[in-house]
């Protein structure tokens, strides 16, 4: 089993950055699917961003393209998501996500993950 850990998060103002970090435990996750998520209120969960492997492609939604980034660490088993210019429209709970199996493409959908970190706010003010 793994078990992922989040850290980071907080209010910020607009057009500011943060960075949350997912630490994976219990197994090595450097060569498996990592991705983040975020849900707002009333919302269903979206798609931030995803690599398929350490050292991989990775790829952004369309709303935070050139504003947020995906990287691993040199282990490849701790995540990170930089966010940068940050909007009102940003604020949610972000969530990292794994999957036990590897993927040749990048997954995006919320299901195709099989376990979650246990969430952090993220909020905006305008």
């Amino acid at each position: 089993q793994v078990q992922l850990v989040q850290s980071g998060g907080g209010l910020v103002q607009t057009g500011g950055s943060l960075r949350l970090s997912c630490a994976a435990s219990g197994r090595s996750v450097s060569n498996y699917p990592m991705a983040w998520f975020r849900q707002a209120p009333g919302k269903e969960r979206e798609f931030v961003a995803a690599s398929k492997w350490s050292r991989s492609s990775t790829q952004v939604a369309d709303s935070v393209k050139g504003r947020f980034t995906i990287s691993r660490d040199g282990a490849g088993n701790t995540v990170y998501l930089q966010m940068t210019s940050l909007k009102p429209e940003d604020t949610a709970v972000y969530y990292c996500a794994g999957r036990y199996t590897r993927s040749v493409v990048i997954l995006t959908e919320p299901d195709e993950y099989d376990y979650w970190g246990q969430g952090t706010q993220v909020t905006v003010s305008s």
